[in-house]
């Protein structure tokens, strides 16, 4: 056994000469003095090498992508990218998911005036300044009272929502009026069939579809916090988010839907999230 240790050992360490010649004149221009034991571990070194080189390239260079089983960063960008928008199209959802529900609420009438608000109607905008500083700074309250010295004796500013002037929707008896008690928030002026019905207001179309309940449905947004509802209608002329005058006509007058006896509108009034009678605003005779 030590007899072939001892020949391996000297197999290992026994010293080589390769020797580079030129062909023509012999003339040697190379010469290396090598053992077997140095050609393994050359050999070792330089697999060793070239692995770690391998494994860097593939690691901190682009060359990885041509590799299978690696993504390329292109790929990789573009899954980011969809991702933001996937969570901006889930928070749109969202919102117009609240938004729908309370126009639900409007439209058969459970609702109570803590439910909706004026920022209910817009997407609940609020939410996205919660815990921001809203506090003025001494340039934005110098503004301020600058802009209210100019305008203390303007002629044409009316803020007062008393002072509101609505154009008629559609004139006729009243069947049923206004009642709290009743939880019918609203007026049913009696129509004949096909009645032009128009916008009180300018304003925009919030809400334009057909429900099983109430018929052909519109609903308009207009400036001061104020909502307009027409329902049982014929004939919608107007879709979601046109815009519409005072006085310009946005539907016929009808009597669909399941909760409609005969041919009329059902007008509804909301000012700042709460139901207000419309003939404190609109004379109907």
């Amino acid at each position: 056994m030590a007899k072939k240790k001892e020949k391996l050992k000297q197999k290992l360490l026994h010293k080589y000469r390769l020797v580079i010649v030129n062909d023509d004149t012999f003339e040697e221009k190379l010469s290396f003095n090598l053992s077997r034991l140095n050609v393994f571990v050359l050999f070792g070194l330089t697999s060793i090498g070239l692995i770690v080189l391998t494994t860097l390239l593939i690691a901190f260079t682009p060359l990885r992508e041509y590799i299978p089983g690696y993504s390329s960063t292109s790929l990789r960008r573009t899954a980011i990218n969809n991702t933001e928008v996937l969570d901006s199209i889930r928070d749109v959802v969202r919102k117009d998911s609240i938004q729908i529900e309370h126009i639900r609420k409007v439209l058969i009438g459970d609702i109570q005036p803590q439910d909706v608000n004026k920022d209910s109607l817009r997407n609940e905008a609020n939410k996205d300044f919660e815990g921001l500083n809203l506090t003025a700074s001494k340039a934005d309250s110098l503004l301020r009272e600058k802009v209210e010295r100019e305008d203390k004796y303007n002629i044409f500013e009316n803020d007062s929502k008393e002072n509101i002037v609505l154009f008629t929707p559609a004139s006729g008896p009243i069947s049923d009026p206004y009642n709290v008690k009743d939880k019918h928030y609203a007026v049913d002026v009696v129509l004949i069939k096909d009645a032009p019905i128009k916008a009180v207001a300018d304003g925009t179309v919030i809400f334009a579809e057909w429900t099983s309940e109430t018929g052909y449905v519109i609903i308009i947004e207009h400036p001061n916090d104020l909502i307009s509802v027409y329902k049982h209608n014929s004939v919608l002329n107007k879709t979601q988010g046109d815009f519409v005058k005072a006085g310009e006509v946005i539907a016929s007058a009808g009597s669909t839907g399941e909760l409609s006896t005969g041919p009329h509108l059902h007008f509804e009034l909301w000012m700042d999230g709460h139901p207000v009678n419309p003939q404190d605003f609109i004379d109907f005779k």
